[in-house]
């Protein structure tokens, strides 16, 4: 079907009316369109309008002769007004011939064409008045669907404030389920600290009932939150598909509403159009009727405006229905997307609720396993202990039991010493009679009679002899009748020596001289076995025997003493430990020049009177380099600082001092023993003899074959590839031998960056320290030459690593080291970040927080990166009354003379009980100084700032000035 436009072309004279017809594309068929749809394209017939056109020029100027009117603009069909104005000159020249009769009938003709042109004139009123009805009709339809568009939109507006409200409500819903998932979840996890604790206080009557009354809890915890997050769910899933069915509906009914008015108004269009065409085909007869032809022109114009106008409205229609469909669509994605939100959130439910359970099997099953081992380990203990004192009641009675035999056979040999003595005694009693007999008959008889009666010397002989041989006959006889041998020269000395002591013989002396008494010498200036020399025999070896006895009798006391006084050991965490360590670095870079074990070993004493906890000892393994850092041989701990036996004492003589060891772990590298076929060293020897498979294969020195790093590389050395099994496995069991045949109690673990902290986790899990410490060190932030005073991206990293530990490690605070260095320069304002924390990993995460101001690495020898000299003690002001956990550097503890200073600040958060997890509060930090209090009884200023807590409002309580450094650092303590 095709489309007319009418186009018309008058004269102003009103001689003559033209009217032409040309064919145009079709167009679709809408409500509102102004467009006059044809049932068919015939033109008119330009003849019967040429003719028409003729005839009545010519009346007229037959009528009105000479009233033609000049300046006719020329029309667009010259050659048919040509043709014309030829027929009227013709007609002019025949008129003068023309007859009345053929008058006449012009007339009668003339007659029938004016009514044929009135009767035109009505049917085209007529046809006016349809046309304008079917145009009123058609703007009543247009404005039924525009409203119809706009009441569909509104809903559809409706509707989708309605289901964002909904979404909203749904996604409050939402984060109130995961907040009460949160707190569900944190309240088993207290519930299994406090069922630790109660397992822990009574683990040796009621294990099994604390279990169940824990797995009781737990499953009412599991139930609880299953439950909530089921009607969290189901709410979730009900209303998502009510809100999306009620907006698809509404959708639907609007778009189905559009279409049937539109299908309506195209109707009602066909049937104007059909109409109008039955009308149009009168005009086909009407030839004469020029001035309707004209009105129908200017009625095809306006239709064409309101066709176009129609046009622009179907289009906009059109767009605005597009919009519904992709609202529609974007509701159905956003009620899918729903759908896959609350799928999502099923499984993340699900997960965390097997998550929670599992936890919670395993909390169980590791307090089962805790206090199974704890119960056997004190039956152990306590059977061990009843053995020690078995054997030592046993020791003792032996001990007892030799002691009563030395004394009887002491009192024996007392016995015979006396009795040795009596006979001594008769003897020199018989021979003072005896020689006073001698005397008495040289005086009478002279000494001829002396000669015949055996002389002077049988005489003393006789008695010395009798002394010392009493009535053994076996003696005498030898003696009388001589030895079958030589007599030795042994004998002969002590046979001299028996005759010594004999007065000597006086000459010329008076009778008054030789009557009187001999002067005897004393009884103590004489030889006796009683106080004589003991000589080494049975007797002394067992009497060195029972002394040896006694001493380790003293020994075992002394141990047995030590377990019973033994203080109970310290509440902590694996790994993290009880948050009031204090820790001292025992080395520096060059203690390896000395016997350090034997040299750190004495210092125990004196810094467990400092009230330090915990020595951080060197590498123990032998390695490339002497500081130890270098490692090889793990099992060999003979290096630089000492032997195996002297670093077992060390860290005993630590432990009767209470202090805890740190041993320092080189996990990430090892030094090879051996080359490899191609000639680089990647070959382990010793227990741990690992190939190429355990180096990392993207180490680009040392042609590992293991899998990628997942960290930064140690370019001296191969870096180890802990995602192996068998590398894992061997590490944990050494690391297992230094806890228990070693002695140590925690780690520090070298260059962590080299290795993903999951592995960490492994090995504090598996070796339960009692304190743990990661090395991740990298560079802070700066910008022209001086650290940037926002340092969060730095400590996030080291976060990121303490998170990927499972928190079950601590880790040097380097941000805080870094800030300190600038800070402590007048620049006090760097110590508090933008809320109001500590700027350091301080601030986020005080527990696992160790900070430190120099270590071998930074100072020492090597100095990369030294603390300022002068600004040490506010350093250590700082560290060692905030939270987290200080370390002191050796260098500056003995060697710089920083001791005392030390101690004190020590011995003030001790006293005032700061510990790791600690609150801080600062009051202020500007270029003069800064303030802060620290828990509830310590206040610390720094710097020259006018200051006192007396003078704030804000601050409770007697406070009392405890140290006082002047513009360096002043601390009161609450009273």
């Amino acid at each position: 079907m095709g489309f007319m436009v009418a186009r018309h072309y008058v004269d102003t004279s009103g001689y003559f009316v033209t009217v032409s017809r040309t064919k145009i594309d079709a167009l679709p068929h809408f409500c509102g369109s102004s467009y006059i749809p044809l049932s068919s394209t015939k033109a008119y017939s330009g003849a019967s309008l040429g003719s028409l056109a003729v005839t009545e020029r010519y009346l007229h100027r037959s009528l009105f002769k000479g009233s033609r009117c000049e300046g006719i603009r020329p029309s667009k069909t010259a050659r048919v007004e040509e043709g014309d104005r030829n027929e009227e000159q013709a007609l002019n020249d025949q008129a003068p011939k023309t007859d009345l009769k053929d008058v006449e009938v012009l007339r009668t003709a003339l007659a029938a064409a004016q009514a044929k042109i009135a009767c035109a004139e009505s049917e085209k009123t007529e046809s006016l008045k349809a046309l304008a009805q079917a145009e009123a009709k058609l703007q009543e339809y247009a404005a039924t669907v525009v409203q119809g568009t706009e009441s569909a939109l509104r809903e559809m507006q409706a509707a989708k404030e309605s289901f964002s409200t909904e979404l909203q409500n749904i996604l409050e819903q939402k984060l109130a389920v995961e907040s009460e998932l949160v707190l569900a979840k944190q309240d088993a996890l207290e519930l299994a600290v406090r069922v630790d604790k109660v397992a822990d206080s009574i683990i040796k009557e009621t294990t099994a009932n604390i279990a169940e009354d824990a797995m009781l809890k737990i499953g009412a915890a599991k139930t609880s939150a299953a439950e909530a997050a089921f009607t969290v769910e189901e709410k979730i899933k009900s209303a998502t598909l009510e809100v999306a069915n009620a907006m698809i509906k509404e959708t639907r009914d609007a778009i189905e509403k559009s279409f049937a008015a539109l299908e309506a108004a195209k109707e009602k269009a066909q049937k104007s159009e059909n109409a109008l065409f039955q009308r149009m085909q009168i005009l086909d007869d009407m030839v004469l009727k020029e001035a309707s032809a004209l009105g129908l022109h200017q009625s095809a114009s306006t239709l064409q405006r309101q066709l176009q106008s129609a046009d622009s409205e179907i289009q906009r229609l059109q767009a605005e229905v597009k919009a519904v469909l992709a609202r529609a669509e974007a509701a159905e994605s956003r009620a899918i997307a729903a759908d896959e939100a609350l799928k999502q959130f099923q499984e993340m439910a699900n997960q965390n609720s097997q998550e929670h359970e599992e936890s919670a099997k395993r909390a169980l099953e590791a307090l089962k396993v805790a206090g199974a081992a704890r119960l056997e380990a004190a039956r152990s203990a306590f059977k061990s202990d009843i053995e020690a004192l078995q054997a030592a009641l046993n020791t003792v009675q032996k001990a007892e039991k030799s002691q009563e035999q030395a004394y009887a056979r002491r009192y024996q040999a007392l016995e015979r010493a006396l009795a040795a003595a009596e006979a001594l005694t008769h003897a020199w009693k018989e021979r003072a009679v005896a020689v006073e007999e001698l005397l008495r008959r040289f005086r009478s008889a002279g000494a001829d009679a002396i000669e015949v009666g055996g002389g002077i010397e049988g005489v003393l002989t006789g008695g010395r002899m009798g002394a010392l041989l009493g009535n053994d006959s076996r003696k005498w006889d030898l003696l009388a009748n001589g030895p079958r041998r030589d007599t030795p020269e042994w004998m002969v000395r002590r046979i001299e020596v028996a005759l010594q002591g004999l007065p000597p013989r006086k000459l010329g002396q008076d009778d008054e001289e030789v009557g009187k008494r001999l002067d005897l010498p004393a009884i103590k200036e004489v030889w006796c076995i009683a106080t004589a020399k003991v000589k080494e025999d049975v007797y002394t070896q067992q009497a060195a025997e029972k002394e040896a006895i006694d001493e380790q009798r003293r020994v075992l006391e002394k141990t047995l003493k030590k377990k019973a006084v033994r203080r109970p050991p310290k509440v902590s965490e694996s790994g993290t430990g009880s948050g009031r360590e204090i820790v001292f670095q025992g080395f520096n870079w060059e203690s390896w020049r000395k016997k350090w074990y034997l040299e750190l070993g004495p210092k125990a004493a004196d810094l467990s009177s400092c009230g330090i906890t915990t020595i951080w000892f060197p590498p123990p393994t032998q390695s490339v380099s002497p500081q130890g850092y270098m490692p090889g041989d793990l099992y060999n701990l003979n290096s630089a600082y000492g032997t195996e036996e002297e670093l077992k004492n060390c860290i005993e003589e630590m432990h009767n001092h209470d202090l805890l060891v740190l041993g320092d772990a080189v996990l990430n590298h090892r030094c090879a023993q051996h080359k490899g076929p191609n000639g680089v060293w990647n070959v382990y020897g010793g227990k741990l003899a690992w190939g190429p498979e355990a180096i990392v294969r993207d180490d680009p020195n040392f042609q590992g074959r293991g899998n990628p790093s997942n960290g930064d590389f140690f370019h001296a050395a191969p870096n180890i590839d802990h995602s192996q099994d068998f590398v894992r496995r061997d590490i944990i069991e050494w690391m297992k031998w230094l806890r228990t045949e070693i002695g140590y109690d925690g780690w520090r673990l070298d260059f962590v960056r080299g290795f993903w902290g999951g592995y960490v986790k492994e090995y504090i899990e598996a070796t339960a320290p009692a304190f743990a410490i990661g090395e991740y060190w990298d560079s802070l932030s700066y910008e022209g030459g001086n650290v940037c005073y926002n340092q969060d991206a730095h400590r996030q990293r080291i976060v990121n690593w303490l998170n990927a530990t499972g928190g079950m490690s601590s880790a040097f605070d380097v941000t805080t080291k870094g800030i300190l260095h600038a800070a402590l320069h007048n620049e006090y304002w760097r110590l508090i970040d933008p809320q109001g924390k500590p700027p350091g990993v301080l601030g986020w995460w005080p527990s696992r927080a160790v900070t430190f101001l120099e270590n071998h690495d930074t100072g020492s020898t090597q100095g990369h990166w030294p603390f300022p000299r002068e600004k040490l003690m506010q350093g250590y002001a700082y560290i060692l009354t905030h939270p987290g956990t200080p370390v002191i550097f050796y260098d500056h503890f003995y060697d710089f003379g920083l001791r005392d200073p030390i101690a004190e600040l020590i011995a003030v958060r001790t006293r005032t009980g700061v510990h790791c997890r600690s609150p801080v509060k600062i009051h202020h930090a500007t270029n003069q100084g800064y303030v802060a209090q620290i828990g509830d009884n310590l206040v610390i200023k720094l710097g020259y700032l006018d200051w006192n807590p007396s003078k704030q409002n804000n601050l409770e309580g007697n406070w009392q000035h405890c140290l006082d450094k002047g513009s360096d650092y002043q601390v009161w303590e609450r009273s």
